[in-house]
């Protein structure tokens, strides 16, 4: 049996064959954000950005860096398996309202980062940037099966992006 499914947002139709993994939809498309329409991975990200904003402004100085090391590793993790069900689900490789991976990679460019707009700010350019551009060798990473390779580009792109801001933030701020 098919079943059709109509995007809130852009109104395109998503096919699937039988039945669907409601968690882990619920979860790879990040509640929903992954239908967004233009670019739901910039929106995954902007929300994430802003979540993580909020949370570590009212968490005490001592847990932020291990609130957002602890989320990015649950995000990470828990983001292959869903990824995996939605996109064998989907019938897609890597679909692009699979979100997770985006949310995954934010965390991780925002690690030990100073809770201030321009640092928050950077972090989301130039994980963007490197989750658009894909520099060696995060085009490979997109090869490994299944959520993982769905995850991982996006883990290096934070990864990035997370080197960046710290060698920003040392030495032309400094």
């Amino acid at each position: 049996m098919t079943t059709s499914h109509v995007c809130w947002v852009n109104m395109q139709p998503a096919t699937d064959t039988g039945s669907r993994s409601s968690f882990s939809w619920l979860i790879a498309t990040f509640f929903g954000v992954g239908y967004a329409w233009p670019g739901p991975g910039t929106y995954a990200s902007a929300i994430t950005a802003l979540l993580w904003a909020f949370a570590a402004w009212r968490l005490p100085s001592p847990w932020t860096l291990p609130a957002v090391i602890a989320a990015s590793v649950v995000v990470t993790l828990g983001g292959i398996p869903v990824s995996t069900t939605v996109a064998r689900e989907s019938g897609r490789r890597d679909p692009a309202f699979v979100v997770i991976d985006e949310v995954a990679g934010q965390l991780i460019s925002m690690i030990g980062v100073p809770l201030n707009w321009k640092y928050l700010l950077a972090s989301f350019i130039l994980f963007r940037s490197f989750d658009i551009v894909k520099p060696f060798p995060l085009r490979r990473l997109e090869r490994l099966p299944g959520g993982t390779g769905i995850m991982m580009d996006d883990v290096g792109a934070g990864l990035y992006a997370l080197v960046l801001v710290h060698l920003w933030r040392h030495f032309v701020l400094a």
